[in-house]
């Protein structure tokens, strides 16, 4: 029997809300997630990406992501890693650097066997360069194999990219997938071309206002099967305060509203709808942080009134813009980039690509000096 935590999205780093507590709060889940793996004696903790919220952490958060490393490799629990989209970097990676002080592996088409599981690694591929992208796994000798890898996968909702596909390429036949990128968690088992697990352990920390449920990991145990359980984690609390405004109601209502919850040192997300007053979110706000909130946010969904003071012009507002985009004195990249998201010159639907393939496209073709970095002159800058 093998049993794994797994655990991705971690965003080491990201100070959002430009708090820094809730920077803290970021390394805190993560080391959480550490001391519930040396506590329940698991075999290994997997992460699926997204270590760092981006490829130029600050030393602190390094020096963060070390001490929580440190707590698995004093308890003798491996840590198995791939790297994510937000942390990519084009040559070394952040994970490289861990690896080579002891204290991560990482997974790649090599097996690194787990007890009775073998485990595999794949990064997050941009989608330019899915469509000739060779699954090369090498074989193994152990009763079951997982792939970790980060990504929006279908079958999931909003997936991108077709796990059946990587699955029916691949040498190897999995018995789950270990995802991360999507930071809801979900699971679910495919009927073709192999009966694999797929799932989601969702982010250890809110990143965003819209991950209202609790936040958490995977425990895995591979035996007979594959056995999937969620397991929660104690984060700071984020309070939604959902309004639906009558007419005449205004901001008195909400700040009613918010009171009636524990807010202090919650992070609070008021919503507001309906055909009530005018609310002005930085009263509110305000009123929040008084009760001891640590943050509050305002999302005002109705439509700006018909009375509102707002000076706009509709005469060309693309000409508006243009004006401004020249104001800014952007590179060639940049404006070509701006003519293709705001233009309409490509459908909606394939914005994405075409801005992906332009970018790909500039980077190969940087100048060769820069391009030919050997390992031999890689140093700390370079992990940068």
């Amino acid at each position: 029997m093998t049993r794994i935590l797994h655990t991705g999205d971690t965003h080491l780093g990201y100070q959002q809300y430009h708090r820094p507590a809730r920077r803290e709060d970021f390394r805190a889940a993560f080391e959480q997630v550490a001391e519930d793996a040396v506590g329940d004696g698991v075999d290994a903790v997997v992460h699926a990406g997204d270590l760092f919220h981006d490829r130029t952490p600050t030393l602190s958060d390094i020096m963060g992501a070390m001490s929580v490393l440190r707590i698995l490799d004093d308890a003798g629990v491996p840590f198995l890693a791939i790297v994510g989209n937000h942390e990519s970097k084009r040559n070394r990676q952040w994970l490289d650097l861990f690896e080579s002080m002891g204290l991560a592996t990482r997974l790649g088409p090599e097996p690194v066997r787990i007890g009775n599981t073998a485990f595999y690694g794949l990064d997050f591929v941009p989608r330019s360069r899915r469509e000739s992208y060779d699954y090369e796994f090498v074989g193994h000798e152990a009763e079951h194999a997982a792939l970790v890898s980060h990504g929006l996968f279908e079958p999931f909702e909003h997936g991108d990219w077709d796990a059946r596909r990587v699955l029916a390429e691949s040498p190897v036949e999995f018995d789950a997938m270990l995802l991360g990128d999507d930071h809801t968690p979900q699971t679910k088992q495919l009927d073709e071309p192999t009966e694999t697990w797929l799932t989601y352990c969702g982010s250890t920390e809110r990143a965003s206002a819209s991950e209202r449920d609790e936040r958490g990991y995977n425990l895995v145990t591979f035996e007979d099967g594959v056995d999937i359980r969620r397991r929660g984690l104690d984060t700071r609390s984020f309070v939604f305060v959902d309004l639906e405004l009558k007419d005449g109601e205004g901001s008195s209502v909400v700040r009613e509203r918010i009171e009636e919850h524990d807010i202090a040192d919650a992070v609070v997300i008021v919503t507001i709808t309906g055909e009530g007053e005018e609310v002005m979110p930085a009263g509110i706000e305000e009123f929040a942080e008084e009760q001891g909130a640590l943050v509050t946010r305002v999302n005002d969904q109705r439509e700006l009134s018909e009375e509102a003071d707002v000076e706009v012009s509709f005469a060309d507002p693309d000409e508006a813009v243009r004006e401004r985009v020249q104001e800014l004195g952007l590179s060639t990249l940049a404006r070509e980039l701006d003519e293709t998201v705001r233009a309409g010159k490509v459908a909606d639907s394939n914005v994405a690509d075409a801005v992906e393939r332009r970018v790909t496209e500039a980077i190969e073709s940087r100048d060769d000096a820069e391009a030919d970095e050997t390992d031999s002159q890689v140093t700390m800058e370079e992990y940068r």
